[in-house]
């Protein structure tokens, strides 16, 4: 017995000073030497197969081991200090919105529920990202309200499709799925189907990277890489793939980042597809960088993403609804601000949404555009299927 007491005594001091050290030492991290294995990865990886002994992964840069013990080391670790703006700002909300989208019953519009939310409308057909009604993302509370509610939403369609990007309790909510409408039409990634037909008895499509499918207004889905991770409870690590997806509405494309770390994806997403319209790109839990780096793109990474992409326009994403990082919820509304002053970026290029507000969308019909990015995506998966991974 005794010697049992010495162990559990000496592991309690080990743990205490381990504790101790991490509260008092953050761990550094080198910008420069991410930036240089970002940049040393191979983007022809993007096409290889990224799933192997039930695991999804990432083929150019396999996600880094050790996550929970680098998990309990951010808990520990002392925290950065931030001003009493940083800590108080949030985006607005515009409340309204269901009537304002029945007052406008012939436009195109992307409008922000909240968080990775969104809520689109092209040609008469209804869009909704990731859709997070709830007032906690399993243990996250919102600080911000979301700008419709499901029962609302079923007011403006009986039929909606809906896109997920992975199981994160943030992005994949239970009760949001189960109270969408009852003919909601759902693509999700591989692995996620069977899980998400327990929620909802509509159609449930998954679509792996780089796949497309077409719905009867003509606007076409493409599933492509992100660099990120899953797990959930009763689902484990990575057994679900990841993704974000291109809308292609006509001659207005708009790409959803979902979550995402940095990688050269971007350049190869923006190459294959030219002149997209709207950048949707995540900025929320970056830091402390040390941990977040791999998954959460930090803002001057996003702004890279956005000039990668050479989108039109850049609307930042998932901040200002959940505390999910170290920095406040509303922090990375002022961090974008503050780097687009800095670098003396052009303000018109970023549409920094208000919670409820519609952004509406012009109607343009390049036909010849959607036909060549048909041609190409479809020789990217021919690409994909005759190069498997050495």
């Amino acid at each position: 017995m005794d010697s049992i007491k010495v162990m559990l005594l000496t592991s309690l001091l080990v743990f205490t000073i381990f504790v101790s050290s991490c509260i008092l030492n953050p761990p550094h991290f080198d910008e420069t030497m991410w930036r240089r294995d970002v940049e040393s990865r191979n983007i022809e990886k993007l096409y290889e197969p990224h799933f192997s002994d039930g695991k999804y992964f990432n083929p150019w840069m396999p996600v880094e081991r050790g996550k929970a013990s680098s998990f309990l080391k951010w808990r520990f670790t002392k925290k950065a200090s931030y001003t009493d703006e940083e800590k108080s700002f949030k985006p607005k909300v515009i409340f309204g919105l269901k009537d304002r989208i029945k007052a406008m019953p012939d436009k195109d519009f992307i409008a922000w529920i909240g968080h990775a939310t969104f809520l689109m409308r092209f040609h008469g057909e209804y869009w909704l990202t990731d859709p997070m009604f709830s007032k906690r993302a399993l243990l996250p509370a919102r600080v911000t309200p979301p700008a419709i509610n499901a029962d609302e939403l079923k007011e403006l369609t009986e039929t909606v499709n809906v896109i997920i990007s992975h199981n994160h309790y943030d992005h994949l909510d239970a009760e949001s799925i189960r109270s969408l409408p009852k003919k909601a039409r759902i693509f999700v990634p591989p692995g996620l189907k069977k899980y998400v037909e327990t929620l909802h008895k509509g159609v449930v499509q998954e679509l792996d990277w780089w796949e497309s499918i077409t719905v009867k207004n003509g606007t076409k889905l493409v599933s492509l890489p992100a660099q990120h991770w899953s797990r959930r409870i009763g689902q484990g690590v990575n057994t679900t793939l990841w993704a974000s997806y291109m809308l292609i509405n006509r001659g207005t494309l708009i790409y959803f980042g979902a979550d995402s770390g940095y990688f050269k994806g971007y350049r190869e997403i923006g190459r294959r597809f030219p002149n997209i319209t709207y950048a949707l790109l995540p900025v929320t839990a970056y830091k402390p960088r040390w941990f977040m780096h791999y998954a959460h793109m930090n803002v001057p990474e996003a702004l890279d993403a956005f000039r990668d992409l050479s989108a039109s326009f850049f609307i930042p994403i998932q901040w200002g609804t959940f505390h999910l990082g170290e920095e406040p919820p509303g922090y990375p509304g002022l961090d974008l601000k503050k780097n687009i002053r800095e670098m003396n970026l052009d303000p018109s290029r970023f549409i920094i949404m208000e919670i409820g507000q519609v952004k509406t969308v012009p109607k343009t019909i390049p036909l010849d555009l959607e036909q060549d990015l048909r041609k190409d995506v479809l020789s990217k998966k021919t690409f994909f299927r005759t190069n498997p991974r050495k």
